[in-house]
């Protein structure tokens, strides 16, 4: 069963910060930064660049964009994609945030990706839990 992340801000307020690759980099322990991304708001075929910690650069889109209830983001990187969704539900003033995360791999990049679907999920939780600390210090 999925877990979930608790917001202390409104589903429109959490939406609006984690869909909007400009801040990834703030919540995001896995990233130095995003690059070459498209101006204007968060939309679906919005494309940016991660540039991650350890150096990989993942090209990632925007492919699901329903404010402010779900959000999906995939990602590729030589022979590697993972897709990431984030389901917003209202909870009393705030919202929980539940993660949805998969990586399936191609040719020699299948057992990688498989050993990494298993376990990278876990570090999505306290990525959000990050994101949560910082919107309930912006009140």
């Amino acid at each position: 069963m999925a877990r979930s992340v608790r917001f202390d801000v409104p589903a429109e307020v959490a939406f609006a910060y984690l869909v909007d690759p400009h801040h990834r980099a703030e919540w995001q322990s896995s990233l130095r930064r995003v690059e070459d991304v498209r101006p204007g708001l968060p939309a679906v075929g919005q494309r940016w660049v991660d540039v991650t910690v350890p150096g990989l650069r993942p090209q990632m889109e925007t492919t699901v964009l329903e404010a402010p209830h779900r959000w999906t983001e995939v990602g590729s990187w030589h022979g590697i994609d993972a897709e990431l969704t984030l389901d917003f539900v209202p909870d009393g003033a705030g919202c929980r945030v539940t993660p949805t995360f998969t990586v399936t791999g191609r040719g020699p990049a299948r057992l990688p990706a498989y050993v990494v679907d298993k376990v990278a999920v876990l570090g999505v939780y306290p990525d959000l839990r990050t994101a949560a600390k910082i919107l309930a210090g912006r009140d």
